[in-house]
């Protein structure tokens, strides 16, 4: 099956079901050593590391992924 073909398919998936087929692909990709290349400017850059680290020495003030993302599809379906 083609990447097209793939894609066709992915396009009538839940956004839901969508989204983890994403992380999943990116993880994927990660774990065999391909380099995402996000174009990331220096200053996006700097700051994506200065959450990391914030978020690294501070666990107790973070909230688990599952949880961030259930609230951004409530939200959605709201329209918060």
């Amino acid at each position: 099956m083609s990447a097209a073909e793939l894609l066709e398919k992915a396009k009538a998936l839940p956004i839901e079901e969508r989204a983890e087929l994403v992380n999943q692909l990116q993880e994927n990709l990660v774990e065999e050593g391909y380099d995402l290349d996000l174009d990331l400017s220096p200053e996006q850059a700097a700051e994506l590391d200065r959450r990391a680290e914030r978020a690294l020495s501070n666990p107790e003030q973070c909230r688990p992924l599952e949880d961030v993302l259930s609230e951004i599809e409530k939200r959605s379906r709201t329209g918060e």
